[in-house]
């Protein structure tokens, strides 16, 4: 079913951009079909890089920190997501001050400059649409000071996240966002796109964790920002426009943290439910309960059923399942708070619950959640990751609404996320070769990112807008809303040349 108008606030298309579809019935122009038929070449580039700028470039970062061959160049064309476009070279610099120089290169040559972290990115964040070059930062991996009295680290942008947590192990401390891609994902790439994971709905997002900055501005000025005090107020919050930003205002070079004490007692327990209402009015009842669980995911009937096929976990027949944890200092308050959680998942009529009595079985418990992702993409040769969030209070509707939405396709699709924020994921599954296959999934997620608006919600949890959800921004966003981004962007990037293309600005 072909959306209309009115099913999204701020409403982009007009009627001039109705088309009629195979049977002649008007029907939504796809603009993210539109744009993912520019995966190979979003734009005609020119070859910009001329010999005496690479050169100049090699100058900046060293002849190991340069290349632009055919394989490297290859490796840097796409990310996480089903974007793709070829850069013209990429640089992998050591220091702030070759970031500096790179970037003052660009903008007195006007090519553009896309940073990466890891490339875990699912909305083609890091995707050089507009060639240039790649400004990978994995070689900035130093973690420069651990403060516990302070309650504070200091990092460069390419530490691995789980690389931070082992060193902040021994102290008995840790960064509380959790991405799901923790084992490779960086720390500058978590602070660009602000993510979030697993234990946001009791720790929050990566912005709650931010101190102060280090940025190269897209002219090479180098710009600090905040400070190491828990209290600072004597200035803007610039460091908070950072956050989030994707890599098109500066170029994080370092980055200033609070840290937290890890809680030495944890329970973790599954519940399975009959129906999708049940579980989805047990989040809102544990919420509403008083209760914060450190964690609080759920998973949909098709995600459970892919993982009763593909693996050996043991996976009863249900249409639900909720995974929770509840941490704290003692083993009688971590327990306090199951026993209320289970209360609550025992009106709402779960069919069986589990609890892990050792670490070994919480580690069981937790496969079904971390598996499901992996397991369900298997299923097609592309597959489109949204991460839509909604109050919590909608939840139920934003879950019944997706199923009915995605049941009406002739392709595979999961469901599962943080029901604990509200942030779902629904993943489908499809032959990116096939344009039917492609244009149904595409279609799908308008009618999602639509429903998620309706119920209050917003387009990107944790993902970020990136090249996926560009064309949508204005879906949620009023004109003048824009326009005030865009005139942010002005001011800081003139010349246009931090990662072109991405959040529609």
């Amino acid at each position: 079913m072909y959306l209309k108008p009115s099913a999204c606030p701020n409403s982009l298309l007009s009627k001039t951009d109705l088309i009629e579809d195979k049977e002649g019935k008007p029907s939504y122009t796809s603009l993210r079909w539109n744009l993912m038929h520019f995966r190979t070449g979003f734009l005609p580039v020119e070859n910009r890089l001329n010999k005496d700028i690479k050169g100049s470039l090699i100058d900046a970062v060293g002849k190991d920190g340069f290349t632009d061959s055919l394989i490297d160049l290859v490796s840097y064309s796409y990310d996480a997501s089903d974007h793709r476009h070829r850069p013209e070279a990429a640089v992998w610099p050591r220091t702030t001050e070759q970031v500096s120089k790179v970037c003052s290169i660009a903008n007195a040559h006007g090519f553009p400059v896309v940073p990466r972290g890891a490339g875990t990115g699912l909305a083609g964040g890091a995707v050089p649409v507009r060639g240039g070059i790649v400004l990978d930062l994995c070689r900035m991996k130093e973690i420069i000071r651990i403060s516990i009295t302070d309650r504070t680290c200091m990092l460069q942008p390419g530490v691995v996240y789980d690389d931070l947590q082992a060193a902040l192990s021994p102290y008995g401390f840790f960064f509380p966002p959790d991405p799901a891609s923790g084992s490779v994902c960086t720390i500058g790439g978590n602070v660009a796109t602000n993510a979030g994971g697993i234990r946001g709905a009791k720790y929050g997002v990566t912005r709650d964790y931010v101190m102060g900055l280090k940025v190269v501005l897209p002219d090479g000025r180098i710009l600090r920002t905040g400070s190491r005090c828990l209290k600072s107020l004597a200035k803007y919050d610039l460091t908070s426009l950072f956050v989030g930003s994707e890599g098109t205002l500066g170029i994080i070079t370092e980055i200033a943290l609070k840290i937290r004490p890890r809680p030495p007692a944890c329970m973790t327990a599954q519940a399975f439910f009959s129906t999708l209402a049940d579980a989805a009015d047990s989040v809102k009842d544990v919420i509403s309960s008083g209760i914060i669980p450190s964690v609080l995911e759920i998973l949909d009937e098709n995600t459970l059923n892919t993982l009763r096929e593909e693996t050996d976990l043991d996976i009863p027949e249900a249409s639900a399942m909720i995974l929770v944890e509840t941490d704290g200092y003692t083993e009688t308050e971590t327990a306090f708070q199951m026993k209320i959680i289970k209360g609550v998942f025992g009106k709402n009529r779960a069919k069986q619950v589990k609890t892990a009595s050792s670490q070994e079985e919480a580690e069981t418990l937790w496969r079904a959640r971390r598996w499901a992702g992996s397991v369900a993409a298997k299923m097609g040769s592309g597959n489109l990751s949204e991460d839509v969030t909604v109050p919590i209070s909608m939840v139920s509707e934003l879950m019944t609404g997706i199923s009915s939405i995605l049941g009406k396709l002739s392709l595979p699709f999961v469901v599962f996320g943080h029901a604990g924020d509200g942030n779902l994921h629904p993943k489908i599954m499809y032959d990116r070769h096939d344009q039917e296959q492609t244009e149904q999934a595409c279609r799908a997620a308008e009618e999602i990112f639509c429903l998620a608006l309706s119920l209050g919600g917003t387009l990107t949890g944790e993902h970020g807008i990136g090249l996926a959800k560009a064309p949508f921004m204005p879906l949620e966003h009023s004109g003048s809303y824009l326009d005030m981004m865009r005139g942010i962007k002005r001011l800081l990037d003139p010349s246009g040349i931090l990662n072109p293309g991405k959040m529609n600005l």
